[in-house]
């Protein structure tokens, strides 16, 4: 079985921020695909707010949070996907979006690569 370092999360609507957060906190190197750089902006600031409440409620340490931020990165290429041991998508739901994103990661990723999805009704 694979050890899981780095963790990719396909969508960073507010569960792919969510997912993002918790693997980030967790210590997993995690890269976050998304459309546009507007996206992530709000994705961040949300995990950046989310993160700050934890340390306000004395659940997270500054130091914690700050190194949970460090290994965040934010694409809008899957190729910066291909090194992920385990891709979770979060992308709308959209089978065609889907199977579009799964194949070019199929293509692009090693036969160890996990693909987990994070739909609620297809």
């Amino acid at each position: 079985m694979t050890e899981i370092r780095r963790v990719g999360v396909l969508g960073c609507g507010l569960m792919g921020s969510g997912i993002a957060q918790v693997a980030a906190t967790a210590g997993y190197e995690t890269t976050v695909r998304d459309v546009a750089q507007p996206v992530w902006d709000k994705a961040r600031a949300g995990i950046e707010k989310s993160l700050a409440k934890f340390v306000e409620k004395g659940k997270l340490a500054a130091g914690d949070r700050d190194a949970a931020l460090k290994r965040l990165g934010f694409t809008t290429t899957t190729a910066d996907l291909q090194r992920c041991d385990i891709i979770v998508e979060a992308v709308t739901e959209d089978l065609e979006l889907k199977n579009s994103l799964w194949r070019e990661l199929d293509a692009r990723c090693g036969p160890a690569t996990i693909f987990a999805s994070n739909t609620s009704s297809l």
